[in-house]
């Protein structure tokens, strides 16, 4: 599905990742975990392009996208929720899930059922802008978002981040759904640990930019959780 080989990212003078590798095989649904600062969100934006990759390369479905722009990246199926959401607060739900429509390869102009069905609120609330609703009504909607372009891969950041409890049960469920129903692919960057175990099937720790361990998610010890996990 997606292979990076060498990744390095600088910010400024400091260098954020280091020679990273990682694969992620169609039908994966992987934890990105690690502390804060470790490279995380550099690592998924740098995916989507919206930070330009100083060297390594990222290959989706056999392709090389290294340099691809990340509206293009949006449009070959790879769909992305940030961290903070970033809906837009004066637009219309609805005016937020069709922003996505003109990356979808079929071209069609109507929001696909799918989104209602995993989340009813959103129809619910189609009038309304994206700023009156809850934070967990945003995720949701920056989740639907990112499904109307029908991606095979879908990238979260932190989704379950600023969210009341009842809707994060919610938000993982629906993940899982996506993955295992759907077959959706998933990287999933997360810090908690039992949403990390209740989604994924399988994880990568980064430490100081580097990949330092993976495998499945029921493989993480309790020796790797204290050495990079733990705050």
């Amino acid at each position: 599905m997606i292979e990076i080989t060498k990744l390095n990212q600088f910010y400024g003078e400091s260098h954020t990742l280091w020679d990273l590798d990682l694969n992620v095989l169609e039908g994966d649904c992987i934890a990105i975990m690690g502390r804060n600062g470790v490279g995380k969100t550099t690592l998924v934006e740098s995916i989507m392009g919206l930070l330009p990759i100083q060297s390594g390369k990222i290959n989706f479905q056999g392709e090389d996208i290294s340099k691809l722009h990340s509206e293009r990246r949006a449009s070959i199926g790879i769909g992305y929720v940030p961290q903070g959401r970033r809906i837009f607060p004066l637009l219309t739900v609805e005016e937020n899930l069709k922003i996505g429509l003109s990356a979808r390869k079929d071209k069609i102009k109507k929001i696909p059922d799918f989104i209602f069905e995993l989340f009813p609120v959103l129809k619910e609330m189609l009038g309304r802008q994206g700023g009156d609703l809850s934070g967990g009504q945003q995720q949701q909607l920056a989740i639907g978002r990112a499904l109307v372009i029908d991606p095979q891969l879908l990238i979260l950041d932190e989704p379950t981040e600023g969210i009341q409890p009842n809707v994060i049960l919610e938000i993982c469920d629906i993940i899982k759904k996506l993955n295992t129903e759907r077959g959706m692919t998933v990287i999933l960057v997360e810090q908690k640990l039992p949403i990390a175990r209740r989604v994924a099937d399988k994880f990568v720790i980064l430490d100081r930019g580097s990949n330092v361990h993976s495998g499945l998610i029921s493989k993480l010890s309790d020796d790797l959780i204290k050495k990079y996990l733990t705050v």
